[in-house]
């Protein structure tokens, strides 16, 4: 449903769906706030979904729709709430580890204080100590001391072992979760906020070493004319088929991300335009030379092919400065009749 309503809100049907929102949050008494538009957008764009019904709960129960109220909301519905409250359990978790192991640390400080104190004594006391009876004592003393300075020492090693072992269990976790966040859930590619990391951090590291950059943005063709024939679900179906060929073909150090609803991007560090025209026109003719089928009926989809732009990046260019060339490049493909690689270089050469 969550893919669903992003290709919605990615094409021109989302000013309906915005328009709709307006109507109904005013409808409801409900102030339009950004996150109350955020979740009202998920819950006209997916009524059936589990936010849907609980708003529907809501209004049925004549329950005022507060601040708080949509906090609880995004928490609980909304994907970048879950995974901050992941996150922050995960911080709880490893905040607790890490004063358990202070606490440990800070005992055993004491104790070898403790032991410290116990051997100055001993020290004195052998000084001025008579007869055998007087130095077993202090060894006595010595030893019992020894020991639960060994028994501190050994409970703060398998404290340290076990945090040891925890921490690394959340760092995993975190881990995931950065993933998680930076990666398309419909196409398992890099999302618009991985892209963007990546494409800034690429300018900056080809802008420091002197390398070559190159960026390519790809596009379905007819995309929208396909879906209002077959339904969303089969767009979807050729959106994770297409990616799956982008993501075999775009291995690191490449960086393949979805751009946004059927748009994607590919970073090229360290590649010439020419080896970068290859693999691009590699990838539109394999997409092109299979005829899709439609999972749940076995229609004939037909082929699908792509339109793609490029551009080298040159000295001193920003990210935002490359990824327009390389749109307008696209937009070119597009005009002159799709399926097609066009270099943005090339353009400028001619121009």
């Amino acid at each position: 449903m969550a893919d669903k309503l992003e290709t919605t809100l990615r094409g021109p049907e989302a000013y309906g769906l915005a328009r709709r929102v307006i109507e109904a949050m005013e409808s409801a008494s409900v102030w339009p706030t950004p996150l109350n538009f955020e979740i009202w957008v998920h819950y006209l764009g997916t009524p059936e979904s589990p936010l849907g019904r609980e708003i529907n709960r809501i209004l049925a129960a004549s329950e005022p729709f507060t601040e708080a109220t949509a906090e609880i909301l995004a928490a609980e519905y909304l994907p970048r709430g879950r995974l901050s409250e992941e996150i922050r359990d995960a911080g709880q978790v490893l905040d607790r580890e890490l004063s358990s192991v202070s606490d440990a640390i800070s005992k055993a400080h004491k104790s070898q204080a403790t032991f410290g104190q116990t051997l100055d004594q001993a020290a004195t006391s052998i000084a001025t100590a008579s007869g055998d009876a007087g130095l077993k004592a202090i060894v006595s003393g010595l030893s019992s001391a020894t020991r639960e300075v060994r028994r501190e020492s050994e409970t703060l090693e398998n404290r340290l072992e076990a945090s040891t072992r925890e921490i690394a269990r959340l760092r995993d976790h975190l881990e995931q979760f950065r993933r998680d966040a930076m990666t398309d859930a419909l196409t398992n590619l890099a999302n618009r906020k991985a892209f963007d990391e990546q494409l800034d951090a690429a300018c900056s590291q080809a802008e420091a070493e002197h390398g070559a950059l190159t960026l390519a943005v790809l596009d379905i063709d007819h995309f929208k004319r396909f879906n209002d024939t077959w339904g969303h679900q089969t767009g979807d179906q050729v959106l994770r088929y297409v990616a799956s060929v982008m993501g075999r073909m775009a291995k690191a150090p490449r960086v393949a991300a979805r751009f946004g609803g059927e748009e994607f991007a590919i970073i090229f560090p360290g590649e010439s335009p020419g080896e970068v025209h290859q693999v691009l026109e590699a990838i539109c003719k394999e997409i092109a030379s299979r005829s899709l089928r439609r999972r749940s009926t076995d229609d004939e989809l037909g082929a699908v092919t792509l339109s793609a732009g490029f551009a080298h990046r040159r000295p001193g260019e920003t990210a935002s400065s490359l990824l327009e060339r390389a749109d307008t490049a696209l937009y070119a493909s597009k005009h002159a009749g799709r399926n097609r690689v066009t270099s943005a270089d090339a353009m400028d050469q001619a121009a």
